[in-house]
């Protein structure tokens, strides 16, 4: 039996649950879609050249580079909530600006491989984590930007927010990774 299974409704705050939604139904361990996830992406970035990593669709809009600055920022801040809640930490935590984040981030000035390199280790580095958790921890629910969240959904939320952002690339960008 996997360690996370798929989140219910008031597992999570309901604006996440477009990101749930393209999780496939049939996703049996997320941890194991997580991994292949990552091998993923690692392996369509590395075929793109800074060139690509800095194509905007629309002005003032996100570069490549910007977008999967924002996937690894967003997995981190993610799975900070994950070890927060499964130590039992009974305080809040904020929320997340992803356009300031974004403005300080410096991922459009990086080099692409750089930043999946990035991508990659961060994946790798947070699997480990995740895997070292218990039921007990996976159990457990916190607060997160003003709404209760089991720490259970997480995985589930990092691999429909990178999914979503992945679509984004592919559906605006023209990219396919």
């Amino acid at each position: 039996m996997p360690l996370f299974p798929r989140p219910a409704v008031g597992d999570y705050h309901p604006y996440y649950q477009k990101y749930l939604d393209l999780v496939p139904q049939d996703t049996p361990d997320v941890l194991v879609f997580l991994r292949k996830q990552g091998l993923a992406v690692t392996d369509g970035f590395r075929k793109l050249d800074d060139a690509a990593g800095d194509h905007r669709y629309a002005p003032e809009k996100w570069s490549v580079k910007d977008v999967l600055g924002h996937i690894v920022d967003t997995e981190r801040v993610f799975v900070f909530r994950a070890l927060w809640i499964a130590r039992g930490e009974p305080n809040a935590q904020p929320g997340m600006d992803e356009n300031v984040w974004a403005a300080h981030s410096n991922a459009g000035r990086r080099p692409l491989d750089q930043l999946w390199r990035e991508h990659h280790v961060a994946r790798s580095d947070h699997l480990r984590l995740l895997r070292s958790f218990d039921a007990a921890a996976g159990a457990r629910r916190g607060l997160a930007n003003g709404y209760e969240l089991a720490m259970a959904a997480i995985p589930w939320l990092i691999a429909g927010h990178e999914r979503h952002h992945l679509n984004v690339l592919r559906d605006r960008y023209g990219l396919d990774l």
